[in-house]
């Protein structure tokens, strides 16, 4: 299960090293029918220009809501405790894989991590086992739960090596990203998920439904 975020309030650490990516781009093979490429592009000037902020800003130090998954309900905690380090994982390191403006990485798949992926990692020039204290970063070990980068998890994918996730700690945004049927095929919490999703469903046509019933009975009135 994924560690709790109640009771816990961590520093807040917005490092400052992070790479501006403008756009990038990658094929995916997997056992779907088709090949499918995901494009992601991250809008340089309205980073940096616009007044507007992503609707998880203002909530994001918190250990409360922070967003939604993607299933479309409230974004769960990824892990408030990595490897008992006492640091939360998430860009905010507040336990959640929520974003905003200031995360331009896209911290939002909630992973648990192999020593596969993290050989892979460091292959490709990102270091996930290293601690670096300053930036409040613990380093990982095989089945740490982490809130990876969206572009860092696809081009895990790419490679055959992407680790297993969270769909209910997942932000939403991962969406711009990856499928949602690539990131089902992933799930530690799949029962769970679908479970979440047939509930979403019927409650969508129970809503259809009385709508139906409705404009039906408005209809008549007018008779």
């Amino acid at each position: 299960m994924v560690t709790s975020c109640n009771a816990w309030s961590p520093p807040v650490a917005t490092p400052s090293s992070f790479k501006h990516r403008k756009s990038c781009c990658f094929r995916f093979r997997s056992s779907f029918s088709q090949p499918i490429t995901i494009t992601y592009i991250i809008n340089m000037s309205r980073l940096h220009m616009s007044n507007d902020k992503d609707e998880d800003d203002e909530e994001t130090t918190s250990s409360k809501h922070s967003g939604y998954n993607v299933l479309g309900t409230e974004l769960s905690c990824c892990c408030a405790n990595v490897g008992n380090s006492g640091i939360g994982t998430g860009f905010y390191r507040n336990g959640y894989c929520a974003t905003g403006d200031m995360d331009m990485g896209r911290h939002t798949v909630c992973v648990r991590v192999t020593d596969d992926f993290l050989t892979f990692s460091k292959s490709v020039g990102n270091d996930l086992s290293t601690p670096m204290r300053e930036y409040h970063f613990p380093g990982l070990k095989e089945s740490d739960i982490w809130c990876l980068c969206a572009q860092r998890w696809a081009q895990a994918y790419n490679a055959g090596k992407a680790p297993q996730l969270f769909l209910q700690s997942t932000h939403e945004k991962t969406l711009d990203y990856i499928p949602l049927e690539i990131l089902k095929a992933f799930a530690i919490d799949a029962d769970e998920s679908n479970a979440v999703i047939d509930k979403l469903n019927l409650q969508r046509n129970q809503l259809n439904e009385l709508m139906n019933k409705e404009e039906s009975e408005e209809d008549g009135s007018f008779q």
